[in-house]
């Protein structure tokens, strides 16, 4: 990537990108050749890096304590709701699944915390998305 003639790399600038992509960007980055479809691997690794939706540790404590299973149609639900919440402009969101309310952090992917009950009161957040 570059930026005023200025080559960046985002591995250390702490993008979050797959470990064979990661090497493979380095690579890139440090000047090194990489075959067409090592670079299609790279860029496929990259993408899926920036939509993945993270959670937090605080989250993974309140989904094992209210023992909240997400299931893999359920978590591309999640990613679906957070695609929709940032094509609205909210920056921090409850994303509502099911019966399982996920409070998320749209611009940065990441979920915050996790109930499983539905009469609960949620505060700062700027917008609710239900999938």
């Amino acid at each position: 990537m570059q930026f005023n003639n200025r080559i960046i790399n985002p591995v250390q600038h702490g993008a979050k990108v797959q470990p064979q992509a990661k090497s493979q960007l380095q690579n890139v980055v440090a000047g090194q050749a990489v075959n067409g479809s090592d670079f299609q691997q790279m860029m496929e690794g990259l993408r899926q890096s920036k939509q993945d939706v993270q959670f937090s540790k605080h989250a993974n404590a309140r989904l094992d304590a209210r023992n909240i299973q997400l299931d893999g149609g359920q978590l591309e639900r999640l990613s679906q709701g957070v695609a929709k919440a940032q094509g609205k402009g909210i920056r921090d969101g409850l994303v509502l699944i099911d019966n399982i309310a996920l409070v998320v952090n749209i611009t940065n992917k990441v979920v915050v915390t996790a109930l499983n009950q539905q009469d609960q009161v949620f505060t700062n957040i700027d917008g609710a998305v239900i999938v």
